[in-house]
């Protein structure tokens, strides 16, 4: 069973190879963004407790999808990667969604789980660069659970800031900045905790950016203590913006009127 099905999920290399805004890339976000309007379209009448079950069943889908990524990478790559533990901001803020829906206290902050999980899956699945370091097929399982993790995890964000009831009170601001800073805290303690040579070979993880400019312009040894503030300062003024636009659509009553937490 292990031959058979590392064969179906393995890298599959030769022919077509996945790139950044290459031919199956641009596939792949028609496909997304013809799917997410159609959500979109299908629920903006709809009664509440449907809209409701269809956000619901979008982050049981991307969560089931990430836990079951655990056991299958054996077979795909032929063991674990460290490097989808849930300290990205993608993976960690698909679990605290779906936390967020099952618990009372991280409720209150359920909106602004979303709105991170929103911004950071919706910049990997417009500029997916991790997948195209590996010159793989575009049919591979590494492309395309990738791509419909992120894909969910954009549309469930998306969902929530349009349809959920959420509020764009500048008074509850204060949340969005104690997302930010646990998040990085959070990395911060997966970076210092798995760095070091194992698996045979050196370790140098960058969850969250905080350990290295993903653009390479500040030194290696001063990117550390700059990084994680330049982050939450970036992503903070970033979702004020989302906030904003979100506001003043609902304002328009494009979806429907929201009603505070």
């Amino acid at each position: 069973m292990y031959a058979f099905f590392s064969e179906v999920l393995s890298d599959k290399k030769g022919g077509a190879v996945f790139s950044c805004f290459g031919l199956w890339h641009l596939i792949y976000l028609i496909i997304a963004i013809i799917a997410i309007i159609i959500t979109i379209v299908s629920l903006k009448n709809k009664d509440k407790r449907i809209v409701q079950k269809t956000i619901s069943l979008l982050i049981n889908c991307a969560f089931g999808l990430y836990i079951a990524d655990f056991f299958l990478m054996p077979f795909a790559y032929g063991k674990i990667d460290v490097e989808k533990l849930p300290f990205h901001v993608c993976t960690a803020m698909c679990v605290m969604c779906f936390w967020s829906r099952h618990n009372t206290f991280l409720g209150r902050y359920r909106q602004q789980f979303a709105l991170l999980g929103f911004i950071s899956n919706l910049v990997y699945l417009i500029y997916p660069a991790g997948l195209m370091w590996y010159q793989v097929h575009p049919l591979s399982y590494r492309v395309v659970q990738t791509l419909l993790f992120h894909g969910l995890m954009t549309a469930y964000g998306l969902l929530v800031l349009l349809f959920d009831e959420v509020t764009f009170d500048r008074k509850l601001r204060y949340r969005d900045l104690a997302v930010l800073v646990s998040m990085t805290l959070w990395a911060i303690l997966g970076n210092t905790l798995y760095a070091g040579q194992a698996w045979g070979h050196t370790n140098n993880f960058n969850w969250f950016f905080t350990t290295r400019d993903p653009f390479y312009i500040l030194p290696e040894n001063i990117a550390p203590y700059i990084m994680p503030f330049l982050n939450i300062a970036i992503f903070f003024a970033v979702e004020m913006l989302i906030s904003l636009i979100f506001k003043i659509l609902r304002k328009q009553n494009l979806p429907r009127k929201s009603s505070r937490i």
